[in-house]
């Protein structure tokens, strides 16, 4: 049995070892860690295709980092997922009221430039809990309800809609991304 049989055999298939440094079983192990695993996007085979916030199969929130897409469960990924990988980050996210794109520039330290300037982000209510499930869990109680629009307009409608969603600034919206941040990370954040 190869390397890439013995993943799959595991679970985890041996790129997800090789991209880790570790051994497919080993991989598998840390995957499997409660700390991790709920913040793991895996697909019907096991195979990774997100990790907190980011995901490399498309979603509806694209996020160009030094040339290359990947893709945010969430609108309020894009604005914490810059600090943590030290990068300056391209955002292009079509709002789901008119279909308009809304983009963004946002950077470890702030937010650069947002097309249009009126553009505004949905969070919505919920328990704390949801974040320490399962990717699944929080894309469907939370990430769900997070877009950004291109108007207040066009969000007050989309929250008249779904009931316990509420606006925010995206300057609001970044500020809570820096505490999100400084939160679970401290520390580590400094050294990137």
């Amino acid at each position: 049995m190869d390397a890439a049989q013995l993943g799959r055999a595991l679970g985890v298939p041996a790129a997800e070892g090789r991209a880790l440094g570790v051994p497919a079983a080993e991989g598998r192990a840390l995957l499997q860690r409660d700390s991790i695993k709920c913040a793991v996007y895996p697909d019907d085979e096991g195979r990774v295709l997100g990790f907190g916030g980011l995901a490399a199969a498309p979603m509806h929130h694209r996020f160009a980092v030094d040339g290359r897409n990947l893709w945010t469960w969430c609108a309020w990924d894009t604005l914490f997922l810059p600090k943590i990988l030290g990068r300056q980050a391209r955002v292009a996210s079509p709002d789901p009221e008119t279909g308009e794109v809304v983009r963004l520039v946002v950077t470890p330290e702030r937010i650069e430039s947002v097309e249009p300037d009126r553009a505004v982000i949905s969070f919505v209510w919920l328990d704390a809990e949801v974040f320490r499930t399962s990717a699944a869990n929080i894309m469907a109680k939370f990430c769900c309800f997070v877009y950004f629009f291109a108007s207040p307009t066009s969000g007050e409608r989309w929250v008249a809609k779904n009931p316990g969603t509420f606006l925010c600034t995206l300057d609001d919206a970044f500020a809570l991304a820096k505490r999100f941040n400084e939160h679970n990370f401290g520390m580590a954040l400094a050294q990137v």
